[in-house]
């Protein structure tokens, strides 16, 4: 026996400005001017419109206002490696300011190397109003194409080679300060474990632990390269766990908190103990070496790494660049500068803690313009 089929249901007509302006027996400009909210149409007008285009289920046509207005409100963006735990959580920030402030991100590019040319064209076809750029190593071929085609350009966690605005924290500054910290705790072997050579960001922060070491008379022990993965990091910790203990540095900063869980990680995997004391107990460990970050991502807070790291001002450096940002759409011949927000010392237990120091505190203005 056949089953008929059901019936089907008649597809609903797309709500469009016209149909919307034939319901409610005004002209197309007076809806359009009414959804825009324009002190023109009377409240009343508006209020009866916006529950039709409500009721209709009405959606502006973004293409169509950016024929009309010149705008996309569409903002490229160009990410650093996903591998690195930062960046992640800096998109998830980047993603919600920018829906608070109406605009839309489009992905042009994420992860290593320089971008392709079909990347690259994206940017124009796409006509995007603007463009951010959170890529450690920007190759500056994204710059040229920004600078000749009048695209506004913000970097957000880098500084600018060339065209554009910039910003972020005071990376420098913080591994100075991460410098402070560990010579106040006693420490006298130290290490770095780097990032990619072509990054002012690590370069940055290596450059400030390692002049404030330098000024208070201490030189590094040893230098390891560790990219910007986890992997890096734990290949690092296994050379200084396969060390004579007498020869071993006690106390590394990874200039990245990926960098950092990953040599914590292979350090304990090699029976070296971290951190500040044992089990929670306040003793000191025999031979253990402190590790110290940057970034402050939410995992590496946390236990099993609790780690001592500068925290960014993650909220306040996106503000900060999509204001730089929105300012150069309104007024292209805004001149390119940079500003440094100052990061937030927080106390793990990954380190030895200096004299009076308690775990969980945090030290530092973090968001203060210091530059």
């Amino acid at each position: 026996m056949d089953v008929p089929a059901p019936p089907t249901r008649p597809a609903r007509a797309r709500a469009t400005l016209l149909s919307l302006a034939q319901a409610a027996g005004v002209s197309i400009s007076t809806v359009s001017r009414a959804l825009r909210g324009d002190a023109r149409i009377s409240p009343a007008t508006r209020r009866r419109i916006d529950a039709l285009a409500a009721e209709a289920g009405y959606a502006p046509n973004a293409l169509a206002r950016t024929l009309l207005g010149g705008r996309s409100g569409l903002i490229g963006l160009v990410l650093g490696p996903m591998q690195n735990p930062f960046y992640p959580a800096l998109l998830e920030e980047l993603v919600a300011q920018a829906a608070e402030r109406g605009l839309r991100l489009l992905l042009l590019h994420a992860g290593e190397g320089s971008m392709d040319d079909r990347t690259a064209q994206a940017l124009l076809q796409y006509q995007v109003d603007g463009c951010l750029v959170t890529s450690a190593a920007l190759p500056s071929r994204i710059a040229a194409i920004c600078a000749g085609n009048d695209v506004p350009l913000v970097m957000i966690n880098r500084v600018a080679r060339e065209h554009g605005a910039a910003v972020c924290c005071d990376n420098a500054e913080g591994g100075a300060r991460l410098a402070d910290f560990l010579l106040a705790g006693g420490h006298r072997r130290f290490a770095v474990v780097g990032g990619n050579a072509d990054t002012s960001t690590s370069l940055d922060r290596e450059r400030g632990f390692v002049e404030r070491l330098a000024a208070r008379g201490v030189a590094l022990a040893c230098r390891f390269d560790g990219g910007a993965t986890r992997e890096g990091g734990w290949a690092a910790g296994e050379r200084i766990a396969a060390m004579p203990p007498g020869e071993r540095p006690d106390a590394v900063f990874a200039v990245g908190d990926g960098l950092a869980m990953g040599l914590i990680d292979a350090l304990r995997a090699g029976a070296v103990p971290v951190g500040a004391s044992v089990e929670g107990e306040g003793v000191e460990a025999a031979g253990a070496v402190s590790v110290v970050g940057f970034d402050g991502v939410a995992a590496a807070l946390r236990p099993p790494y609790a780690l001592t790291t500068i925290v960014q001002p993650l909220r306040a450096v996106v503000r900060r660049g999509l204001d730089l940002l929105l300012a150069r759409m309104e007024d292209p011949a805004a001149p390119d500068e940079l500003v440094t927000l100052r990061g937030t010392l927080h106390v793990g237990r990954s380190a030895r803690l200096p004299a009076g120091a308690a775990t969980g505190a945090s030290h530092g203005d973090a968001g203060r313009e210091t530059g």
